[in-house]
C-alpha cells in the first residue's frame, strides 16, 4: 500500500475532531449519574459498533480472528484492559478540569509514551535519528509537545486567576489539584491503545489477505483491543452503580429536584431560578449513543491514517493527541471554559493550538520525506 502521509494528517483531523467533540453529547444527558451514561455510550462505542464495522469492511471476520494465535489475542486484549482503565480515568479528568485542560493534560501524557515507547522497544529510536526524515519526524513529535505544554500552562493560569465559584461557573466540579493526577494517570495508561495496535499488526495482515482493503486493516484488531477498554469500564460502572445504587437509571431518569442533590457526578442539575424541564429517559439514550458512537468514529479514522503514514507510522499517535486538544481546546473556548481569564492566559491558549496543527504539518512533512527514497 502506497504512503499518502498528508492524506494520513487529514484522516487524523478528522478522528482527531470525533475524539475531542465526542463528549459534547453527553451534556444533553438530564438526571443519570456519570457510571449510567459512560457505560451506555461505552457499549455503543466499545462493542457494537466496532463490530458492525468490522463485518462491513473485512470478508470471513470471524475466520481472520479465529486465525489470530493466542498470544496475539491475549496481548492485544491485555492492552485494551489497560488502555481502558485509562479511558475511564479520562473521562473523570474532564469532570474535573473540562474539555480543554483535561484534555491537554491527559493526551499530554498519552502522546509521550504512546509515540515513544513502541520505537524504543523495538529499537528504532538510533535509525529513527539518522536521517534527515527521521529528525523531521522528531522535531514536529517536540513541536507538539511544546504545544502540550502551552495548553496546560493555559490551564493552570487559569486555576490563578479565576475564583473557586467562577470555575464551577463552567465546570461543576472544578479540581485542579484531584483533576490533574487523574490526567497524568490516564495518559500514561491510554497510550496502551498504540501497543494494542502494534500486538494486534498479525490480525490485520490476515484481514488484508481475505480481502479487506488495505485502509481497514486494523477494524479487526480493534474489536479485540476494545473488548478489552469495555471490560475494564464495566466492571467499574458496575461497582459505582452497585455502591451508589444508580442501577435504576437504565429504566428511569430523576426528577429535576431529586436530580440538583442528587448522585455526585450526574450532568445537568437544576440551576436555581432556571426552568424546570423533566429529563426523558429515550433523550438519554439517544444522546450517550451518540457520544458513543461519536468516540468510536476517532479510531476508525485513526485506524485508516496510520495506514498511509509509511516508515513512521508510530508517529500517527503525536498527530492524533494533537488534534485531539486542538479540537477539545476550540470547543472549550465555545463553550466559555476560560471565560474570566486574563488576556494572556487566552492568548497562551490559541498559541499553544497553533503550535499544535503546526506540528501536524512538521510530523507529515517528515513522513513525506520518507517516500522520496
Amino acid at each position: 500500500m502506497n504512503p499518502n502521509p498528508f492524506l494520513g494528517v487529514l484522516l487524523h483531523a478528522i478522528g482527531g475532531f470525533a475524539a475531542g467533540s465526542f463528549y459534547i453529547p453527553y451534556k444533553k444527558v438530564r438526571g443519570w449519574a456519570w457510571e449510567t451514561y459512560w457505560l451506555t455510550g461505552g457499549f455503543f462505542s466499545w462493542i457494537i459498533t466496532p463490530w458492525v464495522v468490522g463485518l462491513l469492511t473485512c470478508p470471513d471476520l470471524l475466520r481472520v480472528l479465529k486465525s489470530a494465535s493466542p498470544a496475539t489475542l491475549l496481548w492485544t486484549y491485555v492492552f485494551g484492559v489497560m488502555w481502558g482503565i485509562g479511558g475511564l480515568t479520562f473521562g473523570l479528568s474532564m469532570r474535573y478540569l473540562g474539555l480543554s485542560l483535561g484534555m491537554a493534560l491527559s493526551l499530554g501524557f498519552c502522546a509521550v509514551f504512546g509515540t515513544l515507547v513502541p520505537p524504543i522497544f523495538h529499537g528504532q529510536i538510533a535509525g529513527l535519528v539518522s536521517t534527515l526524515s527521521g529528525r523531521i519526524v522528531v522535531l514536529g513529535i517536540l513541536v507538539c509537545l511544546s504545544g502540550i505544554a502551552m495548553c496546560g500552562a493555559a490551564g493552570m493560569k487559569k486555576e490563578r486567576e479565576l475564583s473557586d465559584a467562577e470555575k464551577r461557573a463552567s465546570i461543576a466540579e472544578f479540581s485542579f489539584v484531584k483533576g490533574a493526577w487523574v490526567a497524568a494517570f490516564a495518559g500514561v495508561m491510554s497510550s496502551c491503545m498504540a501497543f494494542a495496535f502494534a500486538a494486534g499488526k498479525p490480525i490485520a495482515e490476515e484481514a488484508v489477505r481475505s480481502g479487506a482493503k488495505p485502509l481497514f486493516q486494523n477494524f479487526p484488531v480493534m474489536i479485540i483491543a476494545l473488548l478489552g477498554g469495555f471490560t475494564t469500564n464495566f466492571l467499574w460502572c458496575a461497582a459505582l452503580s452497585i455502591r451508589n445504587k444508580t442501577g435504576r437509571d437504565y429504566l428511569r431518569v430523576k426528577a429535576p429536584e431529586a436530580q440538583a442533590a442528587g448522585t455526585v457526578g450526574a450532568e445537568g442539575a437544576a440551576k436555581p431560578g432556571a426552568p424546570v424541564k423533566r429529563p426523558s429517559l429515550l433523550t438519554n439514550y439517544v444522546f450517550s449513543a451518540l457520544a458513543g458512537i461519536t468516540w468510536y468514529f476517532q479510531f476508525f479514522f485513526y485506524g485508516m491514517g496510520t495506514t498511509k503514514m509509511g516508515k513512521y507510522d508510530f508517529s500517527s499517535w503525536t498527530i492524533h493527541m494533537a488534534f485531539i486538544i486542538t479540537f477539545s481546546s476550540l470547543w472549550g473556548i465555545y463553550f466559555r471554559e476560560w471565560k474570566g481569564t486574563g488576556r494572556p492566559t487566552r492568548r497562551l491558549v490559541v498559541a499553544g493550538i497553533v503550535v499544535l496543527i503546526l506540528s501536524t504539518i512538521v510530523v507529515g512533512a517528515g513522513n513525506y520525506a520518507a517516500t522520496l527514497k
